[in-house]
């Protein structure tokens, strides 16, 4: 086929068939949901008395929106089977750059960003490798079958569980970000779990990590000098109601997620109002810790009480069940794959986040997809949906779908 050199009008077919083909209803939720983070990251960034937050987050997310326009024209399967080799280099290389002289950390003890000269924003290069390490699980999954090897043989999942393996250790040693990693495994597990790998893989490694929790708890002395390890141990110490490292600000372990829950708590049913919370407005940093970012559901708790959060949540969940809806009418295994990895990342970040807020899983720094401010995040999320776009604009009409039934 020949190829039709760049020009307006191939420019406009272009748009004309993305307005056609697209998925509308995915963006217009990515939308709602991003219009709804600018309203609280414009209440939460209100006591930096910086301008930068809201046009930041803006610019970012018209550029999502147009590399969402772009990701919807691309043929990702096409792309991932010439290009395996380059992303695998990618994820790795741009994982590294952690550890090179522009990686930076912002005192959390995670190296997790890039600042870069020139760019207003700073990336996090484990953030956008999810979008192509998803893109070559699946990829990989569907290569196993398609070659005619059981998914679920020990060779297949050896070779699925070890590329994940290797991106969660390079995470966590580049950066020390133990909850960016985890994020990975469980794409990993809904991944596997769709593309047709038997349960007993799944009994397995629940008794594997139920082991390796019982070695934690039996030398907790050797784990106890590990800073993720104690953000663990405060959770624990929350529910079960031992006091001892509830408000060791020192430490920050504890501190965050308590104002957190107190901020939530103080909004009850209706919230104290936009732009009236008592943490949220604080003059202070330590009222309420991370408030635009990490813990911006807290600011939604607290000045729009459960309704506001009820509606988040509803938001949320729709651009979740919209993939899954995709997925469906995925024209192949490996776009049906892709697209569920994607629904999974966004269930991990939400579930996570808000579990963060609520005082029922450690601190670990993952933002609240479209909500949160960061740039590299709304970006990497818009990039995301183009590309599970792509795969509604490619999906098997209602006909066809019939007759594969069959």
């Amino acid at each position: 086929m020949e190829r039709r050199p760049f020009s307006l009008s191939w420019l406009t077919d272009s748009l004309k068939e993305f307005f056609r083909k697209g998925d509308l209803v995915l963006l217009s939720l990515c939308l709602a949901a991003s219009g709804f983070g600018l309203v609280l990251i414009c209440s939460a960034s209100r006591y930096t008395e910086s301008t930068r937050f809201m046009p930041v987050q803006s610019i970012a997310i018209v550029l999502g929106v147009l590399v969402y326009i772009v990701m919807s024209s691309v043929d990702v399967e096409l792309f991932t089977e010439k290009s395996w080799k380059f992303l695998l280099a990618f994820n790795i290389g741009f994982v590294l750059l952690t550890r090179t002289p522009i990686g930076v950390d912002h005192g959390t003890g995670n190296r997790s960003w890039l600042s870069i000269p020139g760019i207003p924003f700073e990336l996090q290069p484990a953030e956008i490798v999810k979008l192509t390490f998803i893109l070559l699980l699946a990829w990989q999954c569907s290569r196993i079958q398609s070659r005619g090897h059981d998914i679920s043989s020990i060779p297949s999942v050896m070779q699925i569980t070890g590329h994940t393996l290797m991106m969660f250790g390079l995470i966590a040693v580049a950066s020390g970000d133990f909850g960016m990693g985890l994020t990975y495994l469980f794409i990993f597990v809904v991944v596997a779990w769709v593309s047709g790998v038997k349960k007993r893989w799944f009994v397995l490694a629940i008794l594997l990590f139920a082991a390796m929790v019982v070695l934690i708890v039996l030398f907790w002395d050797k784990f106890s000098g590990i800073y993720f390890f104690r953000r663990i141990k405060v959770v624990v110490d929350h529910i079960t109601g031992n006091p001892d490292t509830l408000y060791d600000q020192t430490m920050d372990t504890g501190w965050q997620q308590t104002k957190s829950i107190t901020a939530i708590g103080s909004g009850q049913l209706t919230g104290m109002g936009y732009l009236n919370g008592n943490l949220t407005q604080s003059a202070y940093a330590t009222s309420l810790p991370a408030r635009y970012n990490d813990e911006i559901f807290a600011v939604c708790g607290e000045e729009f009480g459960f309704i506001g959060c009820v509606f988040l949540l509803l938001l949320m969940s729709s651009i979740i069940l919209r993939c899954i809806w995709v997925a469906r009418r995925a024209c192949s295994p490996q776009s049906a794959y892709l697209v569920m990895g994607y629904a999974g990342m966004l269930l991990a970040q939400v579930g996570v986040n808000i579990a963060m807020c609520l005082y029922i899983f450690p601190v670990v720094g993952l933002t609240l997809p479209f909500v949160s401010y960061g740039g590299s995040s709304i970006i990497t999320m818009f990039a995301a949906m183009g590309i599970v776009s792509s795969v509604k604009m490619r999906s098997l009409p209602s006909w066809l779908r019939d007759r594969s039934k069959l």
